[in-house]
């Protein structure tokens, strides 16, 4: 059997060759149909899209990606052509909480602030988990959930907009159906915020729109942006760069850990479908190599409460460093992302010194404590 796979998914190399497999490792945008026309399964991430130009007439029998998102895979059509697929949702849903706990603890004050909320998937339940742990009171929106669970336990987008001190966006793209989120954050969406609050996307780019989020920022209607995802990736709107306080290479979901996730499942979807018993309960989690620092994380003297708390996620996760790997050069925006550096999350350190209350806390974000 034959397999295509994009080059950067991590610890891939090496685990279908031992069953006997042929696999061709490809930059994943210049995955063409003629690499995967004798392939019996592609394996990709987000820069490969799977529809009917790349995979008709191929012997393809599952296109697997090892990301969460599936806006690179036209569905419609891989059904149409009998071609099975999936993705990891959640594999990654740890990081992008980690991110995002980052992003808040570096912008300050955030005890009994208000953060709303916006999409409670697996990364959004995520996040809510980490303000809670923060102190934080947390509106929740999701139109979705809230239509088949009742809407006592979420809040409107409006009720978000007028009280939010902090605004995450955790939301699919959706262009059309009962709930687009296409330009969601818009001119209309800025305008009526209550606050001046801080605004963060970690979803996808076009979700919010580009020029309105620079009127936005220009105007002081929102204080300050953390932006993860962009528009027209990775050709990224250089203005909107140097305005975000927080501005990253779409790797909010890059860790170490989420990657290894992603690749387990593809793997063993993959090895299913093309019945290759030995690998159907594979997994790499115990070759994950430790942080380049060390997994111990010393709280220094004098420090406690939540300094101590920001020290340990600042300490685990510096999102000012991928910030200002951007920010030094826009166009590098594809080989940070293809080079990115050994980024473990809150469960593989252990933070020592802490004083009771910082220790609580820390272990309710997923850290080990001594």
């Amino acid at each position: 059997m034959k397999i295509v796979a994009d080059d950067k998914i991590p610890f891939l190399r090496g685990v279908f060759e031992k069953a006997q497999c042929e696999v061709v490792y490809l930059p994943g945008k210049s995955i063409l149909a003629a690499d995967v026309a004798d392939a019996d399964a592609v394996i990709t991430r987000t820069r490969t899209r799977c529809c009917r130009s790349l995979l008709a007439g191929s012997r393809v029998k599952i296109a697997a990606t090892a990301t969460i998102g599936l806006d690179h895979f036209n569905t419609v059509e891989l059904d149409e052509m009998g071609i099975s697929w999936c993705n990891a949702p959640g594999c990654n849903s740890s990081s992008v909480a980690q991110y995002i706990t980052a992003v808040i603890t570096r912008f300050g004050n955030y005890s009994g602030k208000t953060l709303g909320v916006v999409g409670a998937g697996n990364v959004g339940s995520k996040v809510v988990r980490c303000a809670g742990a923060l102190g934080m009171k947390v509106l929740v929106n999701d139109p979705p959930r809230a239509e088949r669970e009742g809407s006592e336990n979420f809040a409107t987008l409006e009720e978000i907009k007028a009280e939010a001190d902090f605004i995450t966006m955790h939301v699919p793209l959706e262009k059309d159906g009962r709930y687009p989120t296409f330009h969601l954050c818009d001119d209309g969406f800025f305008s009526s915020l209550g606050k001046k609050a801080v605004f963060i996307n970690s979803s996808r780019g076009e979700v919010v729109d580009t020029e309105a989020l620079k009127r936005a920022l220009e105007s002081g209607r929102i204080s300050r942006a953390a932006i993860d995802v962009w528009e027209n990736e990775p050709e990224i709107d250089t203005s909107l760069l140097e305005r975000a306080d927080i501005a990253t290479p779409h790797i909010a979901g890059y860790s170490l850990d989420g990657k290894a996730n992603g690749t387990t499942a593809v793997v063993r979807a993959v090895a299913e479908k093309l019945g290759i018993d030995e690998l159907k309960n594979w997994s790499c989690q115990e070759i994950i190599p430790a942080p380049p620092g060390g997994c111990d994380i010393v709280i220094p003297a004098g420090v406690s409460g939540l300094d101590a708390v920001r020290y340990a996620v600042q300490s685990s996760y510096d999102v000012m460093r991928d910030t200002a790997a951007l920010k030094e050069c826009a166009g590098k925006f594809e080989e940070l992302r293809g080079s990115y550096y050994i980024r473990r999350e809150f469960p593989a350190f252990t933070v020592k010194n802490c004083d009771a209350a910082a220790a609580q806390i820390l272990k309710t974000l997923g850290f080990v404590t001594i």
